[in-house]
């Protein structure tokens, strides 16, 4: 296993998930007192875990068959859309 790839992977995914929806929801779950802190801990938990799995294999096979796209540019394109997204989002419900 290499070491430094998984600390790079690690940390990215860490940063990218700290404050993001997914992230707001656990914790308006865990606020509940009507839920246990275990239950919410393990779902949210395997949610990452299931979402994570679809993303990897997506992936494997966008590398496979999408060889030819720069696939970086592609991914960095979705993310600007998405953040421009839920910025227009934003203003068109205050």
């Amino acid at each position: 296993m290499d070491l430094k790839s998984f600390a790079l992977i690690f940390g990215s995914v860490f940063i990218a998930e700290l404050g993001d929806k997914t992230q707001l929801a656990t914790v308006l779950f865990a606020s509940d007192n009507k839920t246990a802190p275990a239950l919410v801990f393990l779902a949210a938990a395997a949610a990452l875990v299931a979402s994570t799995a679809l993303a990897v294999g997506a992936g494997v096979l966008a590398e496979r068959y999408l060889q030819m796209l720069p696939l970086k540019l592609i991914a960095g394109a979705g993310f600007i859309m998405i953040g421009l997204w839920t910025v227009w989002d934003h203003f068109q419900t205050s």
